[in-house]
C-alpha cells in the first residue's frame, strides 16, 4: 500500500490506486510515443507511479499497488526484454529541461562528476559485487554507479547520464574491463559531443592526472578536492600538498565573506605531476589562524578567482549528493531486484526519469493545479502526489457507492481489510 508519510514519523496503509497522477500522465505525454503499443505505455506509467508513490519500489511491490493490478510476469518482461530504448528515453529527457530556463543548460552550469552505490542482497544481480563503503565503513553487495549530473544556476539539477563499474571478474571480450577513470572519461566524451556547457567538478577520488588531462584537452574547465597527501611541485620543488600548506602563515591569508560566512585563503599557480597544465591551488582555511586547512581546491582556470572556485566547487553537493540521497530516500533507487543488467539499467533511468519530472516541479514560482502548493524539495513532492492519488481514489469510492456498488465490494476492489 501507498504510504503518505515520512520516515517513521507517520506511515499508513492507503488504499489501492485506480488512476495514475498528474505528473505521470504528463510524463505519458511526452515519452509515450517511445514505447510500442498500449500495453508497454500502460507499464510504463504503472511503473513511474510505483517509485513516485509505492511502499516497496520493486516490481512486485508497485504491482500490488493498484486496484487493477498488472501481471508481475509481465512487467517484470517489460523491463528486462520489452522493445524499448532507455538511450532514446533519456535523450528526449535532456531535450525536455532544455525548454524551462531553471532546468536548461547555461555557460554558467556546473557539471558534477560522482559515484554511488547502490546496496543489494545478493551476488546473483549483473554486475553487483562486494565494495567498500567510504560512508559506512564495511563492505556491501552493491552496485557501482557514476553520474553526471548538470547543476543549473537556478539550483535545480538532474542526472546528465550514468555508467555501471563492472568489477574485472564480471567482464569479458564482449564487456572489457573499464576502471573508473576510463568511465569518467566515457562520459566527458559524451557531454562534449553533445555540446553541454559548463565547468566540471568532482572530490578527490576523481582528481587524477588522466582525468584533469583529458577535460584540459577538450578546452573544458574543472575544479576538483585535492588530498592533502598529495604531491605537488611549487616553485620546483616536489613535496606533498599538506607539507606546502604548513609554510603558509596566517600573514599571507586573505578573507573573502559570502552570504555572511567569512573564509581564509591563500592561492597560487603551481604544477602537478603527471598533469600537463599548470594549474591554480587554493587552500582554504576557518579562520586567520586556523592550522589545519578546511580543503584544498585545484582547476586549469589559473585566472579564476577564488570566489569563482569555490562556487564551482560547492554546487558539487547539490548536483550529486542531494540526488543520490533523494533517489535512494524516495524514489526507489536500490530497491530493484531483477537479477538481469538490461532490467537493472531500465530501472535506473526510469528512476532518473521520475527524479527528473518532480525537480521540474519543485520551488516552481506558482503552485502547481494538483498540489495546491509550492513544492520544495522531492520528499514534498512525492507525499504529494500520494495525497493526490488518495484523492482520485475516494472520489472512485464515492462514485461507486453513489452508482449502487456495496461497501464489501468497493474495499474489495481497493484491496482493504
Amino acid at each position: 500500500m501507498i504510504a503518505i508519510g515520512h520516515g517513521c514519523m507517520w506511515e499508513v496503509s492507503m488504499p489501492a490506486i485506480v488512476a495514475i497522477p498528474q505528473v505521470v500522465e504528463e510524463l505519458l505525454v511526452q515519452f509515450g510515443d517511445y514505447f510500442p503499443n498500449e500495453p508497454s505505455r500502460r507499464h510504463f506509467a504503472e511503473y513511474i507511479t510505483g517509485l513516485l508513490v509505492a511502499e516497496h519500489k520493486t516490481v512486485s511491490g508497485i504491482a500490488r499497488e493498484f486496484a487493477a493490478p498488472p501481471d508481475q510476469s509481465c512487467l517484470n518482461r517489460w523491463l528486462t526484454e520489452a522493445p524499448w530504448e532507455p538511450a532514446r528515453i533519456n535523450h528526449h529527457r535532456l531535450e525536455w529541461l532544455q525548454h524551462d530556463p531553471t532546468t536548461r543548460y547555461r555557460q554558467d552550469g556546473v557539471i558534477a562528476i560522482d559515484n554511488t552505490l547502490i546496496d543489494h542482497d545478493g551476488k546473483l544481480i549483473d554486475d553487483a559485487g562486494f565494495f567498500w563503503d567510504h560512508a559506512e565503513k564495511r563492505h556491501l553487495i552493491a552496485h557501482d554507479y557514476l553520474f553526471a549530473n548538470y547543476v543549473n544556476p537556478s539550483g535545480k539539477h538532474y542526472p546528465l547520464d550514468f555508467r555501471r563499474f563492472r568489477k574485472r571478474e564480471h567482464c569479458d571480450d564482449e564487456r572489457p574491463f573499464r576502471n573508473h577513470t576510463d568511465l569518467v572519461k566515457e562520459l566527458i566524451d559524451w557531454i562534449v559531443a553533445e555540446q553541454i556547457p559548463g565547468d566540471f567538478t568532482f572530490d578527490s577520488y576523481f582528481t587524477n592526472a588522466p582525468i584533469m588531462n583529458h577535460l584540459h584537452a577538450k578546452q573544458r574547465s574543472y575544479v576538483g578536492d585535492l588530498k592533502a597527501n598529495r604531491l605537488i611541485v611549487v616553485s620546483g620543488v616536489e613535496q606533498t600538498a599538506s607539507e606546502w600548506v604548513k609554510t603558509l602563515t596566517p600573514l599571507l591569508r586573505t578573507s573573502f565573506t559570502v552570504a555572511g560566512h567569512t573564509q581564509w585563503y591563500f592561492t597560487k599557480s603551481i604544477c602537478l605531476p603527471k598533469v600537463n597544465h599548470p594549474v591554480r591551488i587554493l587552500v582554504l582555511w576557518p579562520s586567520a589562524d586556523a592550522t589545519e586547512p578546511r580543503k584544498i581546491l585545484i582547476s586549469n582556470r589559473t585566472h579564476w578567482e577564488a570566489h569563482r572556485l569555490l562556487k564551482v566547487y560547492k554546487r558539487r553537493w547539490s548536483g550529486t549528493e542531494t540526488f543520490h540521497r533523494d533517489g535512494k530516500q524516495h524514489l526507489g533507487m536500490g530497491e530493484c531486484q531483477l537479477r538481469d543488467g538490461m532490467g537493472q539499467t531500465r530501472h535506473m533511468q526510469l528512476v532518473v526519469l521520475a527524479y527528473t519530472a518532480l525537480m521540474r516541479q519543485v520551488k516552481h514560482d506558482r503552485a502547481l493545479d494538483w498540489a495546491h502548493t509550492r513544492l520544495m524539495t522531492i520528499g514534498e513532492s512525492c507525499r504529494t502526489i500520494a495525497r493526490e492519488t488518495l484523492g482520485k481514489t475516494l472520489a472512485w469510492a464515492v462514485e461507486r457507492a453513489q452508482e449502487g456498488m456495496s461497501l464489501p465490494d468497493i474495499k474489495h476492489r481497493l484491496a482493504l481489510p
